[in-house]
């Protein structure tokens, strides 16, 4: 099996590292750019836009440039190298993914050219507080009226939630808590009257945001796909999000473990480098192991997102994601005890690299929730 990329993709990858590294050439820049109003740079995003990133996930018929799931992984990855701020996850992959799974070919030809161009950010309202990771647990409602449907309820830790002109919004309009059937997708605008959106920074320089509707009244073309039947639709975007973090991981693990041995080969104790010591090269060693068993499983991820067989499709992005759920604590830790003190400095880039790593770690699922259904699918070999 090739696992190279084409001339392509390899141009794209090319292109979209030397725009990261000129946007993010260091930390103090970085941070500068988590200050800003949105909580990154609008002109970073228009430059997205210029090179055609946003487009990269929608057909050419759709306004965009038919790339694919690798496409994809080319980007996160070079964006989790930067430790870059823009939010792709939330309005590319999420917001614009379930545009593309499930959007009428009006809303389609209405709001992708918009999110292709830039001028529309999208992000995914579906987490709320008693959930935890389950995507039928819902208790947000959508009670149809004459015309349309009103949401009543709140979600959060929505990601770039507040950065976002539209949120996808996920309720129930029929059925119990957590019940699979019900739940049914909306388009709404990010200043519908009763909508009331705190947005904050996360612990790894991003930004999300807690949204509470009352009252909120939506029409019945804001309705994305099938009333009730959002639920397929979920689970699709958060196979799609593994399979996106998964690469965004392994560009962050990889700049974190360059960064370490460089520190190893720089920082002196007893007269000599402390790379020089057997132990410190094994858990060096331990680390690459570890980012390139994460860098086999993004591939893998990348490969069985798009994959026909649900089950198995499923079974895939949960053992990928617990590989990188485990290379990232592992790398990341190593990290720190390698650097030493320096390790868990705010002034020192590794620690950041290091706060995003166990982010990443725990959304889309943690390790033991994605273990549980990896056996419950009865394991990836029958």
């Amino acid at each position: 099996m090739d696992f190279d990329l084409s001339p392509e993709q390899a141009q794209l990858k090319d292109g979209v590292e030397r725009l990261i590294a000129a946007n993010y050439p260091s930390l103090e820049v970085r941070q500068k750019l988590a200050r800003a109003p949105l909580g990154f740079s609008e002109r970073g995003w228009a430059q997205f836009a210029e090179m055609g990133l946003l487009g990269i996930p929608f057909s050419e018929a759709e306004g965009g440039f038919g790339g694919g799931p690798v496409e994809t992984l080319v980007v996160m990855e070079a964006l989790g190298k930067g430790l870059a701020l823009e939010p792709y996850l939330a309005s590319v992959v999420l917001g614009g993914g379930a545009l593309r799974l499930a959007g009428s070919a009006e809303q389609k030809q209405r709001l992708i050219p918009a999110v292709v161009d830039g001028s529309l950010r999208l992000a995914l309202a579906q987490t709320e507080k008693q959930a935890r990771y389950d995507l039928n647990d819902i208790a947000m409602t959508a009670r149809k009226v004459e015309g349309g449907y009103v949401l009543d309820g709140a979600k959060s830790v929505v990601l770039s939630g507040d950065s976002a002109g539209l949120l996808v919004v996920s309720a129930r309009t029929s059925g119990a808590r957590r019940d699979a059937q019900g739940i049914s997708l909306f388009l709404v605008p990010a200043d519908a009257p009763g909508l009331r959106i705190t947005g904050y920074p996360t612990q790894d320089g991003g930004r999300a945001a807690e949204i509470g509707f009352a009252g909120v009244r939506v029409a019945d073309a804001d309705l994305l796909g099938e009333e009730g039947k959002g639920l397929s639709v979920l689970q699709r975007l958060s196979e799609h999000a593994i399979a996106a973090l998964a690469a965004e991981a392994v560009g962050a693990m990889a700049a974190l473990h360059a960064l370490t041995v460089d520190y190893l080969k720089t920082r002196t104790q007893f007269g000599m480098p402390i790379g020089n010591f057997q132990v410190l090269q094994h858990r060096a060693v331990d680390m690459l192991i570890a980012l390139e068993q994460a860098r086999s499983m993004a591939f893998y991820a990348a490969m069985m997102v798009e994959h026909d067989e649900a089950q198995e499709r499923a079974a895939a992005l949960s053992a990928a994601k617990v590989q990188i759920n485990r290379s990232c604590r592992l790398v990341g830790q190593e990290a720190v005890q390698l650097h030493g003190g320096i390790g868990m400095t705010m002034e020192y880039i590794g620690a950041h690299y290091f706060k995003r790593l166990t982010m990443i770690e725990s959304l889309f699922g943690d390790t033991p929730h994605h273990l549980r259904r990896v056996a419950a699918a009865g394991g990836l070999v029958a």
